[in-house]
C-alpha cells in the first residue's frame, strides 16, 4: 500500500466540498464556452415543454427556426410531404433524411431523434 496521510474529518469535508464546487465551476465554464462558440444554444421554456410533452422534435425545431415546411423542404432537399409525414408521426424518416433536415435546421441529428 502507498503512503497515507491523516487529516481531521472536518478538513476532509471542506476539501470534498471545494472539489465538488470546482467541478461545478468547470461544468459551468464548459456550458458558457459552448454557448459562446455557438455549439449550444438556450431554448425558451415553452419549446422545452412542447418537446417534453411528446410533440415531434422536427415540428418544434422547424417552428422555432421560423421555417415553413416548404422552406425546410427547399433548404434540405427533402420532399415537403415527407416532412409533413415525419412531423405527424406517420413516418419516422431515414437516418439520411433526418441528417438533411437537421443540417438545414442547424442541428445535430440527436436533436431530432
Amino acid at each position: 500500500m502507498g503512503e497515507m496521510i491523516s487529516i481531521p474529518v472536518e478538513e476532509y469535508r471542506q476539501l470534498r466540498a471545494a472539489a465538488d464546487e470546482l467541478a461545478d465551476v468547470r461544468t459551468f465554464d464548459r456550458a458558457m464556452a459552448d454557448l459562446a462558440s455557438g455549439e449550444d444554444e438556450l431554448l425558451p421554456a415553452d419549446m422545452v415543454h412542447r418537446l417534453i410533452a411528446g410533440e415531434t422534435p422536427l415540428r418544434v425545431w422547424r417552428g422555432y427556426r421560423g421555417m415553413t415546411q416548404a422552406e425546410l423542404a427547399s433548404a434540405s432537399g427533402v420532399n415537403r410531404v415527407q416532412i409533413s409525414n415525419i412531423e405527424a408521426g406517420a413516418r419516422a424518416g431515414s437516418v439520411e433524411t433526418l441528417k438533411k433536415l437537421a443540417g438545414a435546421l442547424g442541428l445535430g441529428l440527436d436533436d431530432l431523434v
